[in-house]
């Protein structure tokens, strides 16, 4: 699904208006009747019941006039508390505003504490709360009054609808700065906005439901939307059917360069999700020292002792080895387990110059590679990187503070600098392309939170790389799968017992889900 700015919606608006004729206050009756409808699938029938209604200024607040309307209508009773002065209102929002006090609904203006009173007296009785304070063009901090308001609205603990996006919320990166309205539903117009996708904007938003309002396709074509929120259709169209006639060469070999002392577990998650992710054949590259431990644990994987001068960790005498292996393998994934010893670090540089094959970067690899960023640009071949938010801070010098503010910069920032593909992990993982486009991934949990399931993440997309999956769909399809998993492993288990090693196993059966919408 398509992810539009609030720059590219109003710009739609806009083109809507001004270029195809339809007016704006059409625009804002259709978004207004499918917020009743909204109302009605979560309340029921709400003659009788008591709405409160909480409007702007702006066309947010023309929309939630219109609400209104809408639900005097039908036999709710409603009552419109106003977040400015009435005379500042214009254009399609006076409209609504003239016309709901024309069918005599109450409107309080909220210039004190009197107005704050009611509105706290009003909430305690009501059945439903509608958002239309501010719209997705809002940036900065709510605070003074809106910012009571907003407390008050949380505190009351009655549902709340917000229209267009949570009042508060940065429509563009997410970011809540002040006090914020927590939603049960957002409806959200014409297309989901990033802000209301990724954190900490996404905990606001509760249920998001995108409602047509009647954008023209011509229009919405024209704007180029590079973010896409990926879901089971897009994965769908990735993941290939396999022919009847086939064999394990057909599925891809892929190498993983793993391992250090008292670290052997990441290699053994990330070779068994590479296998589960379809992989033909996979080559787990280790210290020699310490292949003896890894061949006692694995019987899938084939365990590749490399050169460690006995120590527990790769040598760059090693470095020759591990190329001549790379030379037969469709793809190589590096970083899990391997340490951050001096030698990782010439490790790094020489096989990111030489690799002929798409590469993934994970853990430790990313931090070697932190000492020397421009190390990535020698690459000749696609390489993704798969850092979590300190890794981030590692490779860019930007405080893991700023990044989580603004996720979408720094992975888009990165990859164009660098020319990778960046999956910044955390909650709502990003994944930016050295071309510009963003994917976020909606699947996963809280209980992925736990030792070992990055490691099974690399291990993913490096088996969709060695199956002949494009860097791009296998860095996506890997992602949403992962976390697909991790929500099927939390169905069955709960979130507070999960291991890395659930994912693993319930990866086939995620994939399957996938295969399955192909009918």
């Amino acid at each position: 699904m398509k992810v539009a700015t609030p720059e590219q919606v109003g710009r739609m608006d806009n083109e809507t208006i001004t270029q195809i004729g339809i007016p704006g206050i059409v625009l804002m009756e259709n978004a207004a009747l499918k917020v009743v409808q909204e109302i009605i699938k979560s309340l029921g029938n709400v003659r009788g019941k008591k709405a409160v209604v909480l409007a702007g200024k702006g066309n947010n607040g023309g929309d939630a006039f219109a609400v209104a309307r809408h639900l005097h209508n039908i036999g709710t009773q409603v009552i419109v508390f106003i977040t400015s002065k009435k005379s500042e209102i214009k254009n399609d929002a006076e409209i609504n505003l003239k016309i709901i006090e024309k069918i005599n609904i109450e409107t309080i203006e909220i210039m004190g504490q009197n107005e704050v009173l009611r509105l706290k007296k009003e909430l305690a009785t009501c059945d439903v709360v509608i958002d239309g304070i501010f719209g997705t063009g809002f940036k900065g901090q709510i605070s003074g009054i809106i910012g009571e308001i907003a407390e008050h609205v949380n505190i009351c603990s009655k549902y709340v609808i917000a229209i267009d996006i949570p009042s508060g919320v940065n429509g563009e990166t997410g970011e809540v700065l002040g006090k914020c309205i927590r939603a049960h539903k957002t409806v959200t117009f014409a297309f989901p906005k990033t802000g209301l996708l990724i954190n900490p904007g996404c905990e606001y938003t509760g249920e998001l439901v995108v409602a047509d309002i009647g954008i023209p396709q011509i229009v919405s074509d024209a704007v180029n939307m590079e973010t896409t929120l990926l879901d089971e259709d897009h994965i769908s169209g990735i993941i290939p059917v396999r022919c009847r006639e086939s064999s394990k060469g057909d599925f891809g070999r892929v190498l993983i360069v793993s391992g250090s002392t008292g670290m052997t577990g990441s290699g053994c998650l990330c070779a068994k999700a590479a296998l589960r992710a379809g992989a033909g054949l996979v080559y787990l590259g280790v210290p020699s020292s310490l292949s003896g431990i890894y061949g006692s644990q694995l019987v899938e994987p084939i365990v590749v002792p490399f050169e460690d001068k006995g120590r527990g960790y790769l040598s760059k005498e090693c470095i020759n080895e591990i190329l001549g292996k790379m030379g037969k393998m469709d793809a190589v994934a590096i970083g899990p387990g391997i340490s951050c010893r001096e030698d990782i670090v010439e490790i790094m540089g020489e096989l990111l110059e030489a690799a002929e094959v798409p590469f993934v970067l994970d853990a430790d690899a990313l931090n070697a590679v932190s000492k020397n960023v421009d190390i990535l640009k020698k690459s000749k071949v696609p390489v993704i990187i798969t850092p979590h938010p300190g890794e981030m801070s590692r490779l860019t010098g930007a405080s893991i503070e700023d990044i989580q503010k603004n996720r979408i910069k720094y992975a888009k920032e990165f990859s164009d600098k660098y020319n990778v593909i960046t999956v910044l992990k955390g909650a709502r993982t990003i994944i930016a392309t050295p071309d510009g486009k963003i994917y976020i991934n909606p699947t996963g949990n809280p209980g992925m939170s736990t030792a070992g399931t990055g490691d099974v993440l690399t291990g993913i997309i490096a088996g969709f790389l060695g199956q002949g999956i494009k860097p791009e769909d296998a860095a996506a399809a890997g992602v949403f799968l992962h976390g697909l998993s991790g929500d099927m492993a939390a169905f069955k288990k709960g979130e507070y017992g999960l291991i890395a090693g659930d994912l693993v196993e319930e990866l086939p059966c995620a994939i399957n889900t996938i295969l399955q919408k192909k009918g």
